[in-house]
């Protein structure tokens, strides 16, 4: 079975992706903004393959890809001593079969990479996906496999503590699907301006990629910890894979080790 870990600023996201498929036989999200020492992302993680029931001899790889320089170092260590052999780091220098096609591809984040890989080999055809996590991010890559790049914009949760920062008097709220746009308490028009912001900022953006990128039949995918959350309500959205980052770790690894 094979390991596959998603670093990113506020949530680490690891699953067991079967070899030879890309079914998902478990997954579990962890803060990142924790500190943690080798010693104790491996009691973790060997807690985490125990209570699914999963020996650490069951793992034949583990990959990583990781936006946070100072977790892959851990996580690098702490990897090796439970597979057995180093984790296979994916970024930028990776040899993928997608082609970076920006100013600056060495700049390009893990996630955004193995995204659109995925993209590429699960659906074969042009695709925008939007992961909606600390930030939300919109990436282009044609059916050949060529990323063309894409838009970072803030992600939802910013919205939310912002409020909570800048303004003494307005509560925290849990981001969530309100009941109409109009509230009549302070937590209902909190929740319903941060919602249908994040909703109409997506579709807006979509509409102007797909505007300015002139391909026909464009292909929309969201992931992330909030896809679930908003991509239901979005109108330019044509499918839901909360766990596409992990698929596209796990296609990188195999991809690289051959």
């Amino acid at each position: 079975m094979e390991l596959v870990i998603d670093v990113g600023n506020s949530e680490t996201v690891l699953g067991i992706v079967d070899p030879g498929t890309l079914d998902l036989r478990d997954h579990w999200r962890v803060s990142t903004t924790i500190p943690r020492t080798s010693d104790e992302y491996g009691l973790l993680l060997r807690s985490l393959l125990r209570d699914s029931g999963i020996s650490h001899d069951d793992l034949t790889m583990a990959v990583l890809g990781s936006v946070v320089p100072s977790a892959t170092r851990i996580l690098t260590e702490t990897l090796e001593q439970i597979v057995g052999e180093a984790p296979i780091v994916v970024d930028a220098r990776s040899p993928l079969p997608i082609r970076l096609d920006v100013d600056e591809p060495l700049t390009v984040g893990a996630d955004r990479i193995v995204n659109t890989l995925a993209a590429k080999e699960m659906y074969g055809r042009d695709t925008v996906t939007v992961d909606l996590g600390t930030a939300t991010t919109f990436d282009c890559i044609t059916a050949e496999g060529v990323f063309v790049g894409g838009v970072i914009a803030q992600g939802l949760e910013s919205g939310l503590e912002w409020l909570g920062r800048k303004t003494a008097k307005l509560p925290r709220v849990e981001l969530t699907p309100p009941e109409r746009v109009i509230g009549r308490r302070t937590e209902e028009c909190i929740q319903s301006g941060v919602f249908f912001s994040a909703v109409d900022a997506v579709d807006g953006i979509v509409r102007r990629i797909l505007e300015e990128w002139q391909r026909e039949d464009v292909y929309v995918v969201a992931t992330g910890g909030f896809a679930t959350t908003i991509g239901p309500h979005a109108r330019t959205v044509d499918h839901i894979e909360p766990f596409l980052t992990l698929y596209g770790l796990a296609l990188a690894g195999r991809s690289i080790r051959g």
